[in-house]
């Protein structure tokens, strides 16, 4: 697996821990990432170009619906956009140029629509028509203008977290997997435990972070070696990659951020990335993230590992349709006492602490803005509209992309571009709950269904129900790059060079850190969430749940690839989900909802007839002691191809021929087979015995290959004899010819 280039990650590791994020950070080379907390969803790239039509839609219903999810939460329908107020026709917040030139053009249009003060023509002396003797009907009611129906959207997934002591151990969970893993990019100071994951007796999904170490063998991608360290930090990180996935429609959650507002150190996250990548797992996002290119260009021939200049299929994957891993954050949140207007923040009117939102794409702008710098008219995306108490964010525009084993840089780099905005939080978003929302419109073609109106689709955040920011596709259509909607702690500021980052050390392992956070991490910081929620619009067939879907299939890529997505020591990148099979006890209560009681007697029970008893679960549950609940699409987009499905069909073996048929197939194959393996056997253990019988087709296969040698030698014997004769008589005619 290919490490990227040792610079591009300094330059990464200035912005956030996971690879490439778009969180506003200071510019101080000498400071690093420490924890981070994430929840991560996958999402699939959008269909741009196929026709969706050839595949009936078909809607998942249930399959993926936690049965706790209330009632009153089964529909949504989209939340009212609310731009910030303008001021002299401009943004408060700094909208894209585009929304403010609209918004001069209305006021023009509104200045040639102001009635003229003079009449339309001169009155005349008499009138136009003789006035009637009664009114001529009675009077018309007015009639309100049409209004347009709500579109609504249905729960597709829930998880409440409602079950106590659930873990997300690999293996465990049919939504989750919690990583066991060292996070080795952008520096980061934390290790991914999956122990730091549960979900505790209020109904909550915790995410720790403490101040633990965990002792690794790291691969130092500078020294192109492997070595022995220690990570003072552990966390967690949730993924639903290759379990569920989803294109377009409305998520939600319900969370509470960790630590305080005021002190920096951990970067709370929430965000949705392509399933063709895997976060943490470099070589799956090389070439992969955050790709979202559909069209053949020069930069994504030679930058895009799978674009639309490919001409032949593979791995199931369309020709002529570029594919990638986009990023949607849905939040990532710094906390910290910078405030607006000053230090790194000097021309922003959002400081910490705040949340980013953003949509990562590639290939970037060039030429881009500066980091630190409003951008210029042509130089960042319009159709960009921000809410209140909402700033573009000017220190972060995205990530130059390079890779070690590039064999030819200029051509491979790539920009990639982070359309990022900053919401200004408070105090109480920390510690107490909140919801955050994104609204996911997916691309649509144009077709006789939408009189060949091209849809662009667009991205929409909300907090608390109030409009955050809208990213619309027709500014990165016209962007020209090719890219288009798709379908996470801080770094401290400081001035003395820290290697590494430990609370527990001396000054030169503590002076990194924002003060008062050691004092917060070494009580552990929790994330919490109380739910998350996925609807889609059961009329629109572009919205589909699946990891692989007909539009966008992942499925034979990902077998082919599954290095890529493992670690050392694994053997499939996802292990089975476990039915039962811990540890369990007779004297647990089984009325208890406790990993001793297989989950109580509703979910599992205690089989005491095995050594030592493990958990045997009931019906709709799983995991090792029967605390998850069972949890699947209900279609199958891209199922796995059999025999039958290419059109082979076996010989049926009925009756006495069955029976004979059995009978010569283990004549044929597994008894030389056996036989053969027990002469091996014998000359292991120092002798070879000559078999007192042989099976009755060896013997007739030796005695025919013996008759054909000796009948072949005979021939060819016989041929000799004749081509002698042969050549004694050219002698003889030789030298009668000549005498």
């Amino acid at each position: 697996m290919s490490q990227a280039y040792r610079i591009p990650y300094h330059r990464r590791r200035r912005f956030a821990l996971t690879q490439s994020k778009s969180a506003l950070i200071s510019k101080t080379t000498t400071t690093t990432c420490l924890l981070c907390y994430l929840l991560l969803i996958e999402l699939i790239q959008p269909p741009s170009s196929l026709n969706n039509n050839k595949h009936k839609f078909l809607f998942c219903q249930a399959s993926w619906i936690d049965p706790d999810t209330p009632s009153h939460a089964f529909t949504v329908s989209p939340l009212k956009v609310v731009p910030a107020p303008k001021e002299n026709g401009k943004s408060k917040h700094h909208d894209s140029q585009d929304t403010q030139e609209k918004t001069s053009s209305r006021q023009q249009q509104q200045h040639h629509h102001r009635r003229n003060r003079d009449p339309t023509q001169t009155p005349t002396f008499y009138p136009t028509f003789e006035p009637t003797q009664f009114p001529s009907t009675s009077p018309t009611t007015v009639t309100g203008a049409p209004t347009t129906p709500k579109r609504m959207y249905d729960l597709v997934f829930s998880d409440e977290f409602n079950t106590p002591h659930r873990t997300f151990h690999d293996g465990s969970d049919p939504r989750w997997t919690a990583l066991d893993k060292n996070d080795y990019t952008n520096d980061a100071q934390h290790y991914y435990s999956p122990d730091n994951a549960y979900t505790d007796t209020n109904g909550h999904l915790i995410i720790k972070s403490e101040a633990a170490d965990t002792t690794i063998v790291g691969f130092n991608d500078v020294q192109y070696k492997n070595e022995r360290i220690t990570k003072h930090f552990k966390s967690a990180m949730l993924q639903s990659w290759n379990k569920f996935c989803f294109t377009g429609g409305i998520m939600e959650a319900e969370m509470a951020l960790p630590g305080r507002h005021d002190v920096g150190g951990l970067w709370p996250a929430f965000w949705l990335l392509g399933n063709l990548a895997r976060h943490t797992y470099v070589g799956s996002s090389e070439h992969v993230w955050p790709w979202s290119s559909t069209v053949c260009t020069d930069k994504s021939r030679t930058a895009q590992l799978v674009s639309a200049c490919d001409r032949v299929e593979h791995y199931g994957l369309h020709t002529g349709v570029g594919r990638g891993a986009p990023e949607i954050d849905v939040f990532e949140v710094q906390a910290g006492s910078i405030k607006a207007n000053t230090g790194n923040f000097l021309k922003m009117p959002v400081g910490q602490p705040f949340m980013s939102s953003s949509y990562q794409v590639a290939p970037g702008r060039i030429p881009r803005p500066g980091e630190g710098w409003w951008p210029a008219p042509g130089q960042w995306y319009d159709n960009l509209t921000a809410g209140m108490n909402t700033s573009m964010n000017i220190i972060f525009y995205g990530t130059y992309n390079h890779f070690r084993d590039d064999t030819n840089p200029a051509e491979q780099d790539y920009w990639s571009d982070a359309i990022s905005y900053n919401r200004q939080l408070n105090e109480s978003h920390f510690g107490k709950f909140h919801k955050y929302r994104v609204e996911w419109e997916v691309p649509e073609e144009a077709s006789k269904k939408n009189n060949y109106t091209k849809n662009y689709g667009y991205i929409r955040w909300f907090l608390d129900d109030e409009f955050v920011l809208e990213v619309k596709g027709e500014g990165l259509n016209a962007s020209g790059t090719g890219a288009e909607i798709s379908r996470f702690p801080q770094r401290c500021p400081s001035n003395c060079p820290c290697k590494t980052y430990n609370c527990r050390g001396g000054y030169g392992e503590t002076c990194g850190f924002s003060e008062g956070f050691c004092d917060m991490i070494n009580e552990p910081v929790e994330y919490k969430v109380n739910y998350v929620r996925v609807y889609q619009d059961k009329n629109d067939p572009k919205q589909k749940v699946g990891c692989s879907t007909p539009e966008r299939p992942t499925r034979k890529f990902i077998e082919a690839h599954k290095k890529k997505y493992m670690q050392k020591g694994d053997v499939q990148p996802l292990k089975p989900i476990h039915k039962g099979g811990g540890e369990c006890s007779v004297a647990a209560p089984m009325n208890a909802t406790l990993p001793e009681s297989c989950g109580g007697v509703t979910r599992g029970k205690c089989d005491v007839s095995r050594n030592p008893p493990t958990c045997s679960c009931l019906k709709n549950w799983t995991g090792p002691h029967c605390l998850n609940q069972v949890a699947y699409d209900d279609i199958i987009w891209d199922p796995v191809e059999t025999l039958a499905d290419l059109g082979f069909r076996g010989p049926e073996l009925k009756g006495p021929m069955g029976v004979m048929a059995v009978f010569i197939l283990f004549a044929v194959i597994v008894a030389p087979i056996l036989l053969n393996a027990k002469k091996k056997r014998r000359r292991r253990t120092g002798y070879s015995k000559v078999p007192d019988y042989e099976s009755l087709l060896t013997i007739l296969l030796r005695a025919y290959l013996r008759k054909l040698a000796s009948s072949y030698m005979c021939a060819r014997a016989v041929l000799e004899r004749q081509h002698q004769a042969s050549r004694s008589r050219s002698r003889d005619l030789s030298h009668d010819v000549n005498t």
